[in-house]
C-alpha cells in the first residue's frame, strides 16, 4: 500500500491526515507513506511511477483525487488496483469523493480501505481523454460575488444567483438529437449510471425536460463552458462524452441493511 498524503491536506486537517494514516499504517504491513511536496507538481507523477505492485490511497480533497485519477489513467493503470481514498478537506472540497460513496469520516474511510469491498466506479471520458467522476453540468455556473458588508440596522440577505441565460446548443446521445441550435436549452447535464451516459436536458422554454441514456453524447454550439467535478472548463464549441463502465475500482465501505 502507498499511501499518497497531499500537503494541502496536512495544512487544513493535520489530525484528520494523522489519524489516517495511523489507520492505515496499523492495518497494512506493508503500508508506505509519501508526503507530497508543496507546489512541486511532479511529486505526485513521481511517487506513482515508483508504486511497484502497491495499491495507492489518496489522503486528501477531490483536487489530489483527481490528480491521481488523471495520472493513473494517463498511464493505463486506472483499473489495475483498487484506489483507496480518505476525505480531508472542507465539505465542498470533497463533494466528489462522497458522491462516490467514501465516508467523509478520516476512521471509517481508512476502514474502507483496509477491509472494504471493491466496487467498480463508472466515468464518463471525453474526446480530450480526460475523465469525469461526478456530475457534469452545461453552462458552468456563474461565480458568486461578496456581498456587501450589511449594515447594523439591516438584516444580512444571502446573495440570489441569477438563473443562466438559454443558450443555443446541439445535444445528440448515439446520433439521437436532443436539442437543436432553433431551440435554446437552459441547462444539460451528464453523469455515468449503470455503464451508460446519463442525459438531463433542460429547454429554454420551460418545456419537460429531456432524459436519454447512451453510449455517446455529443454537446457543440457557438461557444460553451461547463462545469465537472467542481471544476470550470471551457468556452468549447465541440465536445463529446462517451461512456466508461468500470473505469476504476474503489475500496468502499460494505452495504448492511441498506445502509452504509
Amino acid at each position: 500500500m502507498l499511501i499518497v498524503i497531499d500537503p494541502v491536506a496536512r495544512r487544513v486537517d493535520g489530525e484528520s491526515v494523522r489519524i489516517a494514516r495511523d489507520v492505515l499504517c496499523a492495518g497494512a504491513d506493508d503500508a508506505r507513506v509519501c508526503l507530497l511536496e508543496p507546489d512541486r507538481p511532479g511529486s505526485m507523477a513521481r511517487a506513482l511511477a515508483r508504486r511497484g505492485e502497491r495499491r495507492v490511497v489518496v489522503v486528501g480533497d477531490d483536487r489530489a483525487l483527481l490528480w491521481a485519477v488523471r495520472l493513473l489513467h494517463g498511464r493505463g493503470e486506472l483499473d489495475e488496483r483498487p484506489l483507496g481514498v480518505v476525505p480531508v478537506g472542507p465539505a465542498p472540497t470533497v463533494a466528489v469523493a462522497r458522491s462516490l460513496g467514501v465516508p467523509p469520516d478520516p476512521v471509517r474511510a481508512s476502514r474502507a480501505v483496509l477491509h472494504g469491498p471493491t466496487r467498480p466506479v463508472d466515468a464518463l471520458e471525453d474526446d480530450a481523454g480526460e475523465l469525469v467522476l461526478g456530475v457534469l453540468g452545461i453552462p458552468a455556473p456563474a461565480p458568486r460575488t461578496v456581498p456587501p458588508p450589511r449594515s447594523w440596522w439591516r438584516p444580512a440577505r444571502r446573495p440570489e444567483l441569477p438563473a443562466p441565460p438559454a443558450q443555443r446548443l446541439r445535444v445528440e446521445a448515439d446520433g439521437k438529437v436532443l436539442a437543436d441550435l432553433d431551440h435554446p436549452v437552459r441547462q444539460v447535464s451528464l453523469s455515468a449510471e449503470d455503464g451508460l451516459a446519463a442525459v438531463v436536458v433542460r429547454p429554454g422554454s420551460g418545456a419537460p425536460a429531456v432524459v436519454a441514456r447512451a453510449k455517446r453524447v455529443t454537446v457543440s454550439g457557438p461557444g460553451f463552458s461547463y462545469r465537472a467535478d467542481a471544476g470550470d472548463r471551457g468556452p468549447e464549441r465541440v465536445r463529446t462524452w462517451r461512456a466508461r463502465p468500470g473505469a476504476m475500482r474503489l475500496s468502499l465501505p460494505a452495504v448492511r441493511a441498506g445502509r452504509v
